[in-house]
């Protein structure tokens, strides 16, 4: 199921769309790749245990040499792109029985398997000389095409190494030599030739060519993972010729892919998808990517790749330096617009208490003008006809004097509860500023161990397990952790009965309940967030570390649980806490 959707991804990549199309099936492969990635153990494990059984058959399944040749040959397959030191025992063990045989198209193909796991490592002249001491007139016609693909490999890579013009030139020339050959002994319908011939499109500047002819033959052809990775690859090297880099990006990713599926350690789509993102600005891919591929390099022993890699060292320092830097700036903002509403508030309790002093001398005043009416009636009740009037004038007087104090009562009333409220307010930012500057303080400290940690094993030279520390990931989860833990109690605090009102808003049999008392759940943040004003997919991702799609799908649920109008879950959601007024209850 997984491989089809794969190849459904696959072709919705390789036919034309609109530039909004390919931007979501870039989403789609990179949202599969940090699949696979999470689950590249499996496919390691897999891979170890087909391994084993093949160690298995050679110690139990052969009956004679021929056989023991065979089924040393399938080990060299296996171990070839996933360790090199293993292959090259293999190719050793292969020539040595080709030699007690007596096989000289045995020895042959044993001694081009050498060759190819030596230029692989970075062994260049002695490979060279190595198939360079087989003579081409002996070759049976099955090896030619493997004779021709390994001196084209050899002249390949010391062209790229070399640092003289005149010697790159001579090299690049002996490589288009053997392309040429290859492409005389390969089926024109194989998936081999469809490769040379693109690479030869590439090479000799006709990228349009040769994503033509790639395509064509992708769309047509069943092909296996590896052999996917590789024209994906070729793909990409085409697209990036003509600055196609949305394109080059989509073949990275499925070359990368297919790479990662298939437990290979010899690659290169990863690397380059990583040195793409990181101009793009995705920092925290960019290094998981690098990382992954120079474990990967080491673990397999290709040197080529570790000396390609070696150059991607500076750029992966540059990303940790960087992200640190964005923290700290992040951390600098929090804290300013922190002590901005601080000010604030300051600001409008004094504006408030200024106020208040002001309906006070007011209320004094009205009473004042109390006193003096009623010595005023005292003085008219002398006089029996201005009384009458008098005592109409002063009921009229007093009726409207008893209104605006009623009034001023109310207002008085109203007051002392926004009094009361600001009080609260004023205690909860107290609390919660105190426990961001501890939390600060906190991860201030542990920044302050980690570099000493760090400090005192580069003092050490404990070089291996300062890369082992420096590639946990460990420290990351703690604090991500941590800060949730933070985030559920703070916001838990703020809203006491935010799950049970949020539960409310769902059909009885769709409730969504956390694990643990006092805490929160994936769906239960993000809707968290939405009461807290941050409605944004994309800032809700980065805040809880998903992917867009993910936040999306999430999103999407919960609204089809709704027990009232779906469209309108959210605002409802944003309501929770609010009384009648619209204030926080």
């Amino acid at each position: 199921m997984q491989r089809l959707c794969l190849i459904i991804i696959i072709l919705i990549a390789f036919f034309p769309a609109s530039g909004q199309d390919r931007r979501e099936s870039t989403e789609l492969l990179m949202a599969q790749l940090d699949s696979v990635i999470s689950n590249r153990d499996i496919y390691i494990k897999s891979k170890s245990e087909c391994l084993s059984g093949l160690h298995k058959a050679l110690k139990d399944s052969v009956k004679d040499d021929r056989e023991r040749f065979d089924a040393l040959g399938r080990l060299y397959s296996e171990y070839h792109s996933f360790n090199a030191d293993s292959a090259y025992v293999m190719s050793q063990r292969q020539l040595a029985l080709a030699n007690k045989i007596g096989d000289k198209n045995l020895t042959l193909n044993a001694m081009l398997n050498k060759a190819n796991i030596m230029n692989n490592v970075g062994m260049y002249h002695e490979a060279l000389a190595l198939v360079d001491s087989i003579p081409q007139k002996d070759l049976p016609d099955y090896l030619k095409a493997y004779f021709f693909h390994t001196k084209r490999t050899l002249y390949g890579n010391l062209a790229s190494f070399v640092t003289f013009a005149e010697e790159k030139e001579f090299y690049e020339r002996l490589t288009d030599e053997y392309r040429d050959s290859l492409l005389t002994v390969n089926d024109p319908g194989s998936v081999f030739y469809a490769l040379i011939k693109a690479d030869k499109l590439n090479v000799h500047n006709r990228p349009k060519e040769a994503i033509d002819m790639l395509e064509s033959y992708i769309a047509e052809n069943d092909l296996s993972e590896h052999e996917m990775a590789i024209c994906a690859f070729t793909l990409s090297d085409a697209y990036g010729k003509i600055n196609d880099t949305e394109n080059q990006k989509r073949t990275l990713l499925i070359s990368a892919i297919s790479d990662m599926k298939t437990a290979v350690r010899e690659y290169v789509a990863l690397r380059q998808l990583a040195l793409m993102l990181y101009q793009e600005g995705d920092l925290e891919r960019a290094y998981r990517f690098l990382t992954i591929a120079v474990d990967d390099a080491a673990k397999s022993n290709a040197r080529q790749r570790i000396i390609e890699l070696n150059d991607s060292y500076p750029m992966i320092n540059r990303i940790y330096v960087e992200t640190v830097h964005a923290q700290k700036k992040t951390l600098e903002r929090t804290i300013m617009i922190i002590t901005l509403m601080s000010v604030v508030l300051v600001v409008l309790l004094f504006y408030m208490r200024k106020q208040m002093l002001k309906i006070a001398d007011g209320r004094r005043k009205v009473e004042e003008a109390n006193n003096k009416l009623s010595e005023l009636n005292a003085r008219l009740t002398d006089s029996n006809d201005r009384l009458n009037e008098l005592n109409r004038r002063l009921v009229e007087s007093n009726d409207k004097l008893n209104d605006l104090n009623r009034q001023l009562m109310q207002s008085n009333g109203k007051l002392q509860e926004a009094y009361s409220a600001i009080a609260d307010i004023s205690e909860l930012k107290e609390v919660y500023i105190c426990q961001y500057m501890d939390q600060s303080l906190e991860h201030i400290g542990m920044l302050d161990t980690y570099r000493k940690a760090i400090a005192k094993l580069v003092n050490a030279g404990k070089n291996d397990e300062l890369k082992k520390l420096v590639k946990s990931s460990k420290l990351i989860e703690d604090e991500l952790k941590a800060f949730y833990e933070q985030f559920d109690m703070t916001f838990l605090n703020l809203f006491p009965t935010f799950v049970e009102d949020f539960n409310n808003l769902l059909l009885p049999e769709e409730r969504i309940l956390p694990k643990k008392q006092g805490t929160l759940n994936t769906e239960l943040r993000i809707f968290a967030l939405i009461r807290l004003g941050i409605t944004d997919s994309d800032k809700i991702a980065k805040f809880l570390r998903y992917s867009l799609t993910t936040i999306y799908n999430y999103r999407t649920k919960v609204r089809n649980k709704a027990k009232g109008d779906r469209a309108a879950l959210e605002r409802e959601v944003a309501k929770i806490g609010r009384g009648a007024s619209g204030k926080l209850t």
